[in-house]
């Protein structure tokens, strides 16, 4: 039954697009949105059904006799396919009333599923090549959810989009070629499976190849220097594409360091070393830039983006603190800024349908129309800061308790305060498009907003609510995801 799910799972979502695309009706859009909200449904409970089944694996097919194709389910693939699935069911519930003014919903709904599906595929990857396959796919098929529109801006954003993401990919497949050939097995085991004589003979070439493949796969969670797609696509995508960008894709990267440094590699191999520390350093680099950048840009799907150019190398500096405590932070900031970040553009893309107005100096006096978005909103945004009980601050003291356990000099200070400093920042570029939303003065713009906008429908809020009610669900109770954090946690450290 296990060995059927494990192709079922990433392959249903493919098939349903398929279907999707060829899906004959009397009314295409509205029958078509049914099929997709059941497709998503119907992926999401599938994907349960496995995570339910335990540990196991399948080889699909073999490359040749030391590279097998494998899909498998362990801890650390349950935790983000939950999380993936999850996200992509309810940013696809509010797209429904959104993409009805964009066009072309036969076409981004075909490769919104087949995004889910290849990111189901990585989830489930069971070896370096199989990781990768779905990587590249992945990206290839996302693409199309970028440039959606079209237009000049959406096809170049789409262009650096892809030419970084491939960019990333290539320095990746440096480290698959190396790792694979001086691992003791091509299959991901916790703790790492890399051997003890390629580690004596090679181990300088190894933490160097170890580097780019870190840097590499970072393109994808938008890391310093290879984060310079994520301003550009964000603010182009149609809000739910958006969403799924920084919640979800952007996890993609972080997956799959995750997976070559704990899984392949092995923590040993990292720790103390000068990659360690300029891993960390880049991490925090990208942290305090995403912050300022957030800061001084107006655009509000940018400003977005920006953050979470910083919010995602959070996680990342908690994976590089090698500690178990650290490592618990990054996987829960993992789930806890998927939930926020998806909240937040699908409500700037709410307040953007309704407005046209994508400056946030524009929004004075938009929280008298449009109060349920902004409330979901601010709720988001303080959570993002970190103010309990919400879900943020958990995650946020976790990775700051295991900074200060590492026992690393420098970075045991140094990692705290700087996340102390985006923190304040995050307070000062989310906290007052809320503040001038609901007190905005005698500003000039409200009389305007008063008469061009309203409340979004009922059918686009609810997944506004559900994503908010999870932010304060999570803050209060984190043990929901906390012990199977802690499981995997404690396998790989």
């Amino acid at each position: 039954m296990q060995a059927v799910l494990l192709i079922l799972t990433p392959l249903f979502p493919a098939l349903c697009a398929l279907l999707c695309w060829f899906l004959p009706a009397v009314r295409p859009d509205r029958e078509r949105d049914r099929f997709v909200l059941a497709a998503l449904i119907a992926s999401f409970l599938i994907t349960v059904a496995l995570c339910l089944t335990g540990d196991g694996s399948v080889t699909l097919f073999t490359i040749s006799q030391d590279l097998p194709v494998v899909a498998a389910s362990d801890g650390l693939s349950r935790l983000f396919s939950i999380l993936m699935s999850g996200m992509w069911l309810l940013s696809g519930a509010f797209s429904f009333g959104y993409m009805a003014h964009e066009g072309a919903q036969r076409r981004f709904y075909t490769f919104y599923l087949l995004t889910l599906s290849a990111l189901l595929g990585l989830c489930f990857a069971g070896t370096l090549v199989t990781m990768y396959l779905c990587f590249e796919l992945m990206t290839l098929l996302s693409v199309a959810l970028v440039l959606h529109s079209l237009t000049r801006e959406a096809v170049a954003a789409g262009m650096k989009y892809l030419l970084y993401s491939i960019a990333g990919a290539m320095m990746g497949l440096l480290g698959i070629f190396f790792f694979t050939a001086n691992a003791e097995t091509p299959l991901f085991v916790a703790g790492g499976t890399l051997s003890a004589d390629a580690v004596a003979a090679q181990g300088p070439l190894l933490l160097w190849v170890l580097l780019i493949t870190v840097i590499g796969f970072g393109t994808k969670a938008g890391m310093f220097p290879m984060h310079g797609w994520l301003p550009t696509a964000h603010p182009i995508a149609p809000a739910p594409a958006s969403a799924v960008l920084s919640g979800v894709i952007t996890k993609a990267g972080v997956l799959c360091i995750i997976r070559v440094i704990y899984y392949v590699t092995g923590a040993d191999f990292l720790r103390g070393t000068w990659v360690q520390t300029a891993l960390m350093m880049l991490a925090l680099i990208t942290v305090f830039m995403g912050s300022m950048m957030a800061l001084k840009v107006t655009v509000l799907k940018k400003r977005l983006a920006y953050s979470s150019v910083s919010q995602v190398s959070y996680v990342l500096f908690g994976l590089f603190m090698l500690n178990e405590t650290a490592f618990q932070g990054a996987l829960l900031h993992v789930y806890f800024h998927s939930i926020m970040k998806n909240l937040l553009f699908l409500c700037a893309g709410g307040i953007i349908l309704k407005t046209g107005l994508t400056d946030v100096r524009d929004l004075r006096g938009i929280g008298k129309r449009m109060p349920a978005t902004l409330w979901c909103f601010t709720l988001a945004g303080v959570s993002l800061v970190g103010v309990p009980p919400l879900c943020g601050f958990f995650s946020k003291w976790q990775l700051a308790q295991g900074a200060m356990a590492s026992g690393v000099s420098t970075f045991s200070w140094l990692g705290p305060v700087v996340l102390l400093v985006s923190a304040l920042l995050t307070a000062g570029y989310l906290l007052p498009v809320s503040i001038n939303g609901f007190f905005p003065g005698h500003a000039s713009g409200e009389a305007a907003l008063e008469t061009s906008c309203c409340e979004l429908k009922a059918s686009m809020l609810w997944p506004l609510v559900a994503l908010a009610a999870l932010t304060l669900i999570l803050g209060l109770w984190p043990s929901l995801v906390e012990t199977a954090v802690s499981a995997v946690a404690a396998a790989v450290l």
